[in-house]
């Protein structure tokens, strides 16, 4: 078995800024989404980690160092990074739902199928790398801590996977800027969640 301390990066301007759609857009933290992120360094003090891992876009790798406080030791991996949102990149959705509402719809039914922003990524796709990323994890960090800074996409499609929701349910799950979810992953017994938004 493995726990996972899985993190959301901290605030961006396009968070605050109406929650734009980022994606694969590489901005940085915010003041206030550094503060979150040295907030959530003072929460996860009592852990000891034996990885670091995080999504290459800079809000997600900034995160990851403070929060962990062992910038040198990050591992960043592909697998990690955002959704590829397409052409919502840059948008809120009030913004991109009136330009092309059937491309909403579509996702919203079935994003395992759909590409999100009609040239993004499919559901499948990102959780075909994600499982990937965390099978891997179980083979090499078995008993081990590990912590994970990704983001509120990538994440939440994740675990409404691993809980056995219909993909088309994953924004049910809410992840904050910055909080800790702790997980559990084990060959054997599954997926557990401990904590969401701590």
């Amino acid at each position: 078995m493995i726990t996972i301390c899985l993190l959301r990066h901290g605030e961006t301007a396009y968070n605050a800024e109406g929650n734009k759609y980022c994606g694969r857009t590489d901005i940085p933290l915010t003041e206030r989404g550094i503060a979150q992120a040295n907030r959530m360094q003072e929460l996860l003090k009592d852990f000891q980690f034996d990885a670091v891992f995080s999504s290459p876009l800079q809000r997600a790798k900034t995160t990851a160092e403070i929060a962990s406080g062992r910038s040198e030791d990050v591992k960043v991996d592909d697998r990690l990074i955002e959704v590829n949102f397409g052409e919502w990149e840059g948008k809120t959705s009030d913004e991109f739902i009136a330009d092309d509402p059937n491309s909403w719809f579509n996702w919203l039914s079935d994003p395992s199928a759909f590409r999100a922003g009609n040239i993004g990524e499919t559901g499948q796709q990102v959780l075909n790398r994600l499982n990937n990323f965390y099978d891997e994890l179980m083979d090499k960090y078995d008993g081990k801590t590990v912590l994970v800074v990704g983001h509120n996409g990538v994440n939440r499609l994740f675990m409404s996977s691993q809980l056995g929701m219909p993909l088309k349910n994953y924004r049910k799950i809410v992840q904050e800027n910055s909080a800790l979810t702790l997980i559990t992953l084990d060959k054997h017994k599954g997926f557990n969640l401990l904590k969401l938004n701590a």
